[in-house]
């Protein structure tokens, strides 16, 4: 796997809100697309933060008013990221490491350009590795 790098695996089909977007819209924009997390970006595609379903949990629990309160009162800003060239053994080390199921990719260049999950991590294996012998 350290020959396998993130940008074989990764999600490149994003959904990104911007630190104003209201939290109820960014739920519905998650429940659409059947994804459990998005990228806060600024006008130049600069990873602000992440929000995630996990976070969703402590929005009810607040019950601040959905249609009025913005991704960033409840992002994660101190985001930890890969890049494409990361192989997925190491961005699968961070995940285990933080507790982490979303892990965004980023290019100095361009800003964010994708995201790894655990789900995307499962699928590969699930798809390359060959069974035990019984």
């Amino acid at each position: 796997m350290d020959d396998i790098f993130v940008g074989r695996v990764m999600s490149s089909s994003l959904h990104t809100v911007t630190r104003d977007t209201l939290v109820e819209e960014t739920a519905q924009l998650m429940l659409e697309n059947e994804i459990g997390s998005v990228v806060v970006t600024d006008d130049d595609n600069r990873l602000e933060g992440i929000l995630t379903t996990t976070d969703f949990v402590r929005i009810v629990a607040e019950r601040k008013p959905k249609d009025q309160t913005p991704v960033s009162k409840y992002m994660t800003e101190d985001i930890v990221t890969v890049s494409a060239q990361d192989s997925i053994r190491d961005a699968a080390d961070v995940m285990v490491e933080h507790g982490f199921h979303h892990l965004p990719v980023v290019d100095d260049e361009v800003g964010v350009i994708g995201m790894v999950t655990t789900s995307d991590l499962t699928s590969y294996l699930s798809r390359e590795e060959t069974p035990s012998p019984k």
